[in-house]
């Protein structure tokens, strides 16, 4: 009953019902490799001055295998373009943003605007950037330009080569 009423005072105010947001698809590529470790991966949103306008996510070793908590920040420098960005700046673990590495597969991020990691945006250019870093292995990152807000609903993709696979991004207005 709750959920109907909103609905209906939202529409009859003319505001949307739902906050426009964004799904991030990130493919994480199983190497063939003698050592295998999973990649530190950020995601996050820049404004054509590439100054961050959020954070999508981060994915580390909390735990860093056995060793004390924690210690795995110290190699999120690794992150080279998002750490120049704005990594430095933050104090890991952030709610809602940080958390541990993901395995090898698609993996999804939903974020709406608002949010933690994509506070209200002005109507304009962004780019989507996704980078990855492996101990023993590369660095990758991939970007995915856009506009704000999506009139309708969209996708765009883009491809790594080596540590990043298909990275897509769905805007929903």
């Amino acid at each position: 009953m709750q959920v109907r009423y909103s609905l209906a005072l939202a529409s009859l105010l003319g505001a949307p019902a739902f906050a426009a947001g964004l799904n991030v698809s990130i493919e994480i590529p199983r190497l063939e490799v003698a050592e295998y470790h999973r990649p530190y991966v950020a995601a996050w949103v820049e404004r054509p001055d590439q100054t961050v306008a959020g954070t999508l996510a981060v994915w580390y070793d909390v735990k860093n295998k056995g060793n004390a908590e924690g210690e795995g920040t110290k190699w999120l420098k690794d992150i080279r373009q998002w750490w120049r960005r704005v990594g430095r700046e933050l104090a890991m673990p952030v709610d809602g943003v940080s958390s541990a590495t993901r395995p090898a597969g698609k993996q999804q991020i939903q974020v709406t605007e608002g949010s933690v990691q994509l506070p209200k945006l002005a109507p304009g250019a962004y780019k989507l950037y996704v980078e990855a870093a492996r101990e023993v292995g590369g660095r990758e990152i991939v970007s995915i330009p856009f506009q704000w807000p999506p009139a309708k609903a969209e996708q765009a993709s883009a491809a790594g080569s080596s540590e990043l696979g298909e990275v897509r991004l769905e805007l929903k207005p």
